[in-house]
């Protein structure tokens, strides 16, 4: 113990004799500034951000009547079989591909529920591709995925396949029609 209290004695008495209270102040007060000016980051504000849904991106409705639901939240109704980033959240919406984008062609299709009248719904899974993927509002539901030997009902393929570029972007979920019950 005496051989640490020595240590620590030298070593503060070091420090006082190369360093001045000014010096001490100083640093003391830019600590302070510096912890003060912390909620003023743009950072601090986007993590505040809404309490449900992605950080920074606001809640949206489809406008539709009897639609209910968040298209930035991957709780929305039409996103029970979609894998990957919704354009909702990627400056498209849940049927409309971002600006600079274009949605591919070929799909892969799911059945939702519309808690909403009790109905299924067909749900066309479109990608859009032409720009890097945006990171955010990952979504990966696998509801009704069926395996790859059945891939016009699988949500796991790059379908940029049938665009100018192959590059993925984000997924949206265009209503088709009411699934016919048999």
């Amino acid at each position: 113990m005496k051989f640490l209290e020595k240590l620590i004695e030298r070593s503060s008495r070091k420090v006082a004799q190369n360093t001045s209270r000014r010096h001490v102040l100083t640093q003391i007060s830019k600590v302070m500034i510096g912890v003060a000016a912390v909620p003023l980051l743009p950072v601090a504000r986007a993590s505040e951000g809404p309490t449900h849904g992605y950080p920074g991106v606001g809640n949206q409705t489809s406008g539709l009547d009897g639609d209910p639901g968040d298209p930035t939240s991957c709780d929305y109704w039409r996103y029970c079989a979609i894998d990957g980033f919704l354009c909702s959240c990627c400056g498209g919406s849940a049927t409309s591909c971002p600006p600079g984008t274009e949605m591919s062609p070929i799909t892969w299709i799911g059945t939702c529920l519309n808690p909403a009248d009790g109905k299924n719904y067909i749900i066309s899974y479109n990608d859009c591709c032409g720009k890097t993927s945006c990171g955010r509002c990952l979504c990966n539901r696998n509801e009704n995925d069926k395996p790859m030997y059945r891939p016009q009902a699988n949500n796991d393929i790059n379908w940029c396949l049938g665009t100018s570029s192959s590059v993925y972007t984000c997924s949206t979920g265009v209503l088709l029609g009411v699934a016919v019950d048999e």
